[in-house]
């Protein structure tokens, strides 16, 4: 067990870790760019330094232990706490030192991400010297990273409110019915009664949409996804009818490939919002990228064209 611990071990932890990230000793080969039996003699060092196993790996293949599983989110806060200290002494007498852990959707539209680097390009501005961390998760995995305090802001659309989130409408965009090529109704996208769209087969979204006044019933949803991409490609397959954003769609509808049932009738808006813990938990680092993505979003909300 450790009675002091090193910069062996520091390095021991992150190899670990790298391990646990890339799913075995083989695979990270190429993160850590040494040999499979270097990688095996650290992890025994480390594991001889500990006192206990946390890993089985062999033919069964790489897994870990009950220990292994508890190690994890040890080793990980003891380098957040590492890097951050470094940080903070390298820049003592600056106002802001730290991390901004950022969580956002996948396919952010052109012009709400612009915004976003703008916001960003605010906070640099400031006295500060703060490491960016941004990921791509779904809306439900980044309420539970802010919940969890791995992330400190997240930017996506939010079906529900959790009481202890604050949230903030940044955005929004404009979903529309869409058919593919070679489904019956294209001939006649962009004047389709909703009431004959409602006789097709639908995709839908996996989770509640309550902006959404469907136009199709249960019956008739006879596949689901939980994001745009997955939508897409069962609305592309000519079997479904299936809402997508705007933007997302254009490249389809410019190539001929997907046309819009009813611009007019049916569509629907969605909020997306910049989501945070409430205040006795944000730090000055993220109130003052809040105040900077206020800033950069007019005080009517952006609206995503189409």
């Amino acid at each position: 067990m450790f009675s002091q611990l090193t910069d062996l071990d520091l390095r021991l932890i992150r190899v670990f870790l790298a391990i646990v990230d890339a799913g075995g000793v083989s695979p990270a080969q190429a993160t850590l760019n040494v040999g499979q039996s270097t990688i095996s003699t650290q992890l025994a060092t480390l594991e001889t330094r500990l006192g206990y196993r946390l890993c089985e790996r062999g033919r069964g293949g790489f897994s870990l232990t009950a220990r292994g599983e508890q190690f994890i989110d040890a080793a990980r806060a003891l380098l957040a706490a590492v890097d951050t200290f470094g940080m903070q002494a390298r820049n003592v007498g600056r106002k802001l030192v730290g991390t901004l852990d950022i969580g956002m959707i996948g396919h952010t539209p052109v012009s709400a991400s612009a915004r976003i680097s703008e916001a960003i390009g605010r906070f640099r501005a400031r006295d500060q010297s703060v490491r960016f961390s941004i990921l791509v998760r779904s809306p439900g995995e980044l309420e539970e990273l802010l919940l969890n305090g791995r992330i400190q802001v997240g930017i996506g659309y939010f079906w529900h409110r959790v009481p202890s989130l604050d949230y903030t409408e940044v955005f929004a965009e404009d979903q529309l019915a869409y058919c593919a090529k070679g489904h019956p109704l294209f001939a006649q996208a962009g004047a389709v009664p909703p009431a004959e769209a409602a006789q097709h087969e639908w995709a839908w979204r996996s989770y509640p949409l309550p902006e959404a006044e469907s136009s199709t019933t249960p019956q008739n949803v006879t596949a689901v996804a939980d994001n745009m991409e997955a939508v897409a490609m069962l609305v592309l397959s000519g079997h479904h009818l299936g809402y997508l954003p705007g933007h997302f769609a254009a490249p389809f509808v410019r190539q001929g490939l997907l046309a819009a049932l009813n611009p007019e009738l049916m569509r629907y808006r969605v909020a997306f919002h910049m989501v945070t813990r409430g205040r006795q938990h944000r730090t000055d680092i993220v109130e003052a990228f809040i105040d900077d993505m206020k800033a950069a979003h007019p005080a009517q909300v952006l609206k995503v064209e189409e």
